[in-house]
């Protein structure tokens, strides 16, 4: 049975109005009971529904997400959620579609923008790609009235309302911590394989990475990032040739997609020769890897939490209501062969 005002009400021990209050970004809520009632909406797992509360208005919602049409298994996923949502659209009152665009590439991303900005919709969904064209996009499609949410990968310092995705900083540090521990106290070398130093999600898992590892880790040695675009094929060439030149790699972090090759290559290395594998999501061929031993741990986001959450805001910046952090926080689940789901 799903939560209800009352049940929060009941929960932080307000009055209904102090809870309406609190959802609405209306003034009149001491800050201390504030907290006490946003508190009770996350451990409750409250989920304020906008659409049902305007389908008396009539109000349709028309959104678009522009997603990067690359062979990236979770950006696969998130699309499969998106049209998940499509197919609620009667019930949500949404009108949802998808624009595709080149992965990595800040001004094909930045001019499907400004086609986008023409058409009007009431809110934009985007994977953002870091460049001064992208933000200038952005800054327009504020300026037209549309609502902003950047997806996965975020894009700070812009006009962006929100971003729907996990802390990757926070990420990067876990997954120095647990390649840190699974190496067991031996010196050696770390590879690293991105997608692309240009996506911000990528960036601050390397920096948070790095960071642990210098703070906790000095006896293990980070090679400089590689990149794959996360192209499978790429991802697989890569690896391997760090395999072969650096015999001493003893631990291997992939930040982004391009799993598949990754797993390829470690098929070719004999199993006592294998490194220690972080890898970030789960998907088929990851969950695959961790139950066979070739991955051994994996950090991962809910994308229908992602979607949802990206929808929700969506809707909230049109009716002008607040976002509810302790809704919209994205949670990194870790996932060992022990615990797959």
């Amino acid at each position: 049975m799903k939560p209800t005002v009352h049940d929060i009400a009941r929960s932080a021990g307000v009055s209904l109005a102090t809870v309406d209050r609190v959802l609405n970004g209306r003034p009149g809520v001491r800050h201390v009971t504030r907290e006490r009632v946003e508190k009770a909406i996350s451990n409750l797992g409250y989920v304020r529904d906008v659409a049902a509360a305007n389908l008396a208005k009539g109000r349709t919602y028309s959104f678009v997400f522009v997603m990067p049409s690359n062979d990236n298994s979770f950006m696969i996923e998130i699309r499969d959620e998106v049209h998940a949502a499509m197919s609620r659209s009667g019930a949500e009152r949404t009108q949802i579609r998808v624009v595709d665009v080149p992965p990595f590439d800040a001004q094909a991303l930045a001019d499907a923008l400004d086609r986008i900005a023409a058409d009007k919709p009431d809110g934009v969904a985007f994977v953002a790609v870091e460049g001064a064209q992208v933000h200038a996009a952005v800054a327009r499609l504020k300026e037209t009235g549309i609502a902003v949410v950047t997806l996965v990968s975020d894009l700070p310092g812009s006009e962006r309302d929100h971003f729907a995705g996990i802390d990757n900083n926070a990420a990067g540090r876990t997954a120095a911590n647990l390649l840190g521990r699974f190496t067991g106290g031996r010196e050696g070398r770390i590879a690293a394989i991105a997608g692309s130093m240009l996506v911000r999600d990528h960036r601050e898992r390397l920096e948070g990475f790095l960071a642990v590892m210098g703070e906790s880790f000095p006896r293990l040695s980070v090679l400089p990032v590689m990149e794959a675009r996360d192209d499978p094929a790429l991802a697989a060439e890569v690896v391997s040739a760090a395999l072969g030149h650096h015999p001493d790699i003893i631990g291997l972090y992939s930040l982004g997609a391009g799993n598949r090759g990754i797993v390829h290559a470690l098929r070719e290395v004999s199993e006592g020769a294998r490194p220690v594998v972080v890898a970030h999501e789960l998907t088929r061929t990851t969950r695959a890897a961790l139950a066979e031993g070739l991955i051994d741990a994996l950090l991962n986001q809910d994308a229908g939490h992602e979607v949802r959450s990206a929808i929700r805001v969506l809707k909230g910046k049109v009716e002008g209501l607040p976002v509810i952090a302790a809704q919209e926080r994205i949670r990194i689940d870790i996932f060992l062969k022990d615990n797959m789901p």
